[in-house]
């Protein structure tokens, strides 16, 4: 792996930046958290109505990244080896039968579970392992992932018949929650420029595997102030209505906090997000940008809470207010 300075770090990010802006319009929130995720070595969980890109999007990050990529369309019949793997009898050249494994869509860079709702609690958690090891086991034996490995996983908010809610547990694997709103007029119009017509953009690539890695090598070694650290700390301890520090909202309507998985989410965000700033040091205000992100799909509401249809965003928006810098 080749060591990255801060200026190649910038530069590389604004060409896949600009690779991805030749298909992808607008959503620029989206395209850079899910580089910040990609970067930093975590998954991401997109959240939007169909037809807004969100598939479009982690292609065209392959393609401009040169990384494989592996789609899986997420069903109720949808089962753990469709996604791991599985092992197959075959019969070898001396007429004996032996186990041959035979590696599923997981074994890839970038790999988009679309719809992942739709699949059965114990199809789901098959990606558990993967997401959090990097490797997958099959028949006691395990088999690593390459990196750089991203989960790219989609969820429509509005059609709720006929799916299944992703356990707390496999919702923390996500570094981001990130929601893809719908495009404006103005965006809407580009869209059907480009989409209707009979020219399709040309796109180059940015960056490899390696270039990815060694973006997220150098995230790593950008230093942490311990006023940044304490910060990221008094925001995650503020989703916890049993907490001093909670606001309100969060003591009303919250029924269990974000957890420490989000914290890390916090830093390592910062982090990536002040190398695309050029600054080689996290500021406060790199951890507010990624904490919608990084929090809402951490926190829990109670009942009283969903009842009177307060967003997750909104207790995020409240703790970022009232949690006063260290």
């Amino acid at each position: 792996m080749t060591e990255m300075t801060p200026e190649q770090f910038r530069e590389t990010a604004t060409r896949i930046e600009a690779e991805v802006g030749k298909f992808i319009v607008g959503q620029r929130e989206v395209v850079r958290h899910t580089l910040v995720a990609l970067i930093a070595g975590g998954h991401v969980l997109l959240e939007g109505v169909p037809g807004l890109g969100k598939t479009m999007l982690v292609r065209t990050l392959a393609r401009v990244l040169d990384l494989r990529f592996a789609r899986i369309q997420f069903t109720p019949d949808l089962m753990p080896a469709d996604i791991v793997g599985t092992d197959i009898l075959e019969e070898a050249e001396d007429g004996r039968r032996e186990f041959r494994f035979q590696p599923g869509p997981v074994f890839t860079h970038l790999l988009l579970a679309d719809e992942i709702n739709r699949a059965t609690p114990k199809t789901q958690s098959a990606l558990l392992e993967a997401m959090q090891e990097r490797t997958v086991t099959v028949a006691n034996r395990s088999y690593p992932l390459e990196p750089p490995f991203l989960v790219l996983a989609t969820q429509n908010p509005i059609e709720m018949e006929g799916t299944y809610p992703l356990p707390e547990a496999q919702l923390d694997r996500f570094l981001f929650k990130v929601n893809v709103i719908f495009p404006s007029s103005q965006e809407l119009v580009e869209i059907l420029g480009r989409t209707t017509g009979d020219v399709e953009p040309e796109m180059g690539m940015a960056a490899d595997g390696p270039t990815v890695l060694a973006m997220g090598a150098l995230a790593r070694q950008v230093p942490v102030a311990s006023t940044v650290a304490e910060y990221a700390s008094r925001l995650v301890i503020a989703t916890h209505p049993e907490s001093d520090d909670a606001p309100e909202l969060v003591r009303r309507y919250v029924r269990y906090g974000a957890s420490p998985r989000a914290a890390q989410a916090l830093i390592l965000g910062g982090k990536v997000t002040a190398l695309l700033a050029g600054r080689y040091n996290v500021a406060l205000e790199d951890l507010r940008r990624v904490a919608p992100a990084a929090l809402r799909h951490r926190i829990l509401l109670n009942f009283e809470g969903q009842a009177e249809g307060v967003s997750a965003d909104a207790v995020v928006a409240e703790v970022v207010k009232t949690v006063e810098e260290p």
